[in-house]
C-alpha cells in the first residue's frame, strides 16, 4: 500500500540527494504531515521544521498570509495555501515549503463543505503548485488523504523541477534541432 510513509521517504530522499531542505505549514492536519516526515529515519537532514497555524490569525502573524485575503475569503482558499507554503519556506529558511488548509469537519467552514482542502508546494525559482481537493469520509480520513495529497504533490513538483533543471543544464530548449 502506498501510504504517507513511502511518499515522505521518497520526498526526503530526493531532497537529501539535492542538498535541499523542506519546511511544513499545516492547518487542518495539525502537525500530521510533519509527523509523517519525522517518522522517516534521517529526516533531520532535510526537514527544517513546521508551523501548525490552526487559527486564522496565526496564518497571517506567523506565515505572512495577506490579512485582506483572509478577511475576504477565509482560511480555506488556494491562494491562502500558496502563501502559507511560501511563508513557511521564508520563515524557516527552507528551499521548499508545503502547506495544508481546509475543512476536516465535522462542520462546514467559511462557506465550504467538509472535505474541501487546498494543498500547496512552493520551491526555488518560483516552482510550485496548488491543488483543490474534494475529499470524502470522516475527519480522520480527510486528514489522512490530505497528508497523502500534499506529499504526492511535493513528489510531483520535485520531479518536474528535476526535469526543468536537466533541460536547462543539457541545452534542451523544447525545439526540434536541425
Amino acid at each position: 500500500m502506498n501510504g504517507p510513509g513511502s511518499a515522505a521517504a521518497g520526498a526526503l530522499e530526493l531532497l537529501a540527494g539535492r542538498g535541499q531542505s523542506l519546511a511544513v505549514a499545516e492547518s487542518l492536519t495539525g502537525g500530521l504531515v510533519a509527523g509523517a516526515l519525522t517518522a522517516v529515519p534521517g529526516a533531520s537532514r532535510v526537514l527544517r521544521g513546521s508551523i501548525t497555524a490552526y487559527a486564522t490569525d496565526l496564518k497571517q502573524e506567523l506565515l505572512g498570509v495577506d490579512g485582506a485575503l483572509l478577511a475576504a475569503h477565509g482560511a480555506v482558499d488556494g491562494e491562502v495555501a500558496r502563501q502559507m507554503a511560501s511563508g513557511v519556506r521564508r520563515v524557516l529558511g527552507a528551499d521548499w515549503g508545503i502547506a495544508t488548509t481546509g475543512v476536516a469537519g465535522p462542520d462546514p467552514q467559511d462557506g465550504h463543505p467538509v472535505g474541501t482542502v487546498f494543498v500547496a508546494v512552493r520551491g526555488p525559482e518560483g516552482a510550485g503548485e496548488v491543488r483543490r481537493l474534494a475529499l470524502a469520509g470522516d475527519r480522520d480520513r480527510i486528514r489522512e488523504d490530505t497528508i497523502r495529497a500534499v506529499l504526492a504533490l511535493l513528489l510531483s513538483e520535485l520531479a518536474e523541477n528535476e526535469r526543468a533543471q536537466d533541460t536547462e543544464q543539457h541545452g534542451g530548449n523544447g525545439c526540434l534541432q536541425p
